[in-house]
């Protein structure tokens, strides 16, 4: 049996009224605010947050003897990841694929 489904349905869930809807929804363009954020509920730093009170302590090693770096994408790699020396210097196995 062929069933037409552009043609309206009329089903009793469609007789209940829009304020009874209304009453139902939450206002979700209401002036409270609540006191945790629901975008935010873990309290995580979100992207382009002020962050210039900070102070960060890092400790940069030099390159260990078993690591180089690549010059071609100037990341520090273990000697085990060299693919092949150039005049300019090493380059790793990923670079050179």
């Amino acid at each position: 049996m062929a069933t037409d489904y552009d043609a309206p349905r009329k089903t009793e869930d469609d007789s209940e009224s829009i304020e009874a809807l209304k009453e139902r929804v939450p206002d979700k363009l209401s002036g409270s605010v609540d006191a945790e954020d629901a975008d935010n509920p873990s309290g995580f730093e979100l992207p382009g947050a002020d962050l210039s009170d900070l102070e960060l302590d890092v400790v940069v090693l030099p390159a260990q003897e078993d690591e180089f770096t690549c010059v071609s994408c100037f990341l520090v790699k273990h000697r085990s990841q060299v693919d092949h020396e150039e005049k300019a210097g090493l380059i790793c196995v990923e670079c050179a694929a």
